[in-house]
């Protein structure tokens, strides 16, 4: 007859300790988070009203120096986004802010970041005629 030997094993399981606290790392997590949201969209402006109108939608808005504003192609096309270059804040260039290139397709995007304040007038050269015109001002 065999011998059984009873073999007894005991394992410690150790206790992770709980997590402290730590107001640095929440702060800059919050503050990373601010950063991102303070980066996005101040205003979306739609080039082609919902129901096909050959307006901007809205045709006024009002941002703070530093905010973006996207443009959105959505009915209508083709659009562009032309600054009138003497409906713009003085040193600023309207060909380096303009937009001439057609969008032809649904939800083809462009923008723009203001930095210098005062009022920006626009159109879209397509569809100046039956005007098609923005105005943004920039606080």
């Amino acid at each position: 007859m065999a011998l059984m030997q009873k073999v007894m094993c005991s394992a410690k399981v150790a206790k992770a300790p709980a997590p402290k606290f730590q107001p640095a790392k929440v702060a800059l997590t919050m503050g990373a988070s601010l950063v991102l949201a303070a980066n996005a969209n101040a205003a979306t402006i739609k080039l082609g009203s919902d129901s096909g109108e050959l307006v901007f939608s809205p045709a006024a808005i009002t941002v703070k120096t530093g905010e973006k504003v996207e443009f959105v192609n959505n009915r209508g096309f083709p659009h562009n986004v032309v600054f009138d270059e003497d409906a713009i804040p003085d040193g600023v260039s309207a060909d380096a802010i303009s937009h001439e290139d057609y969008l032809n397709g649904p939800g083809e995007t462009v923008s723009n970041t203001f930095d210098t304040p005062g009022t920006y007038e626009g159109y879209c050269e397509p569809h100046q005629g039956a005007g098609m015109k923005f105005k943004i001002t920039v606080q």
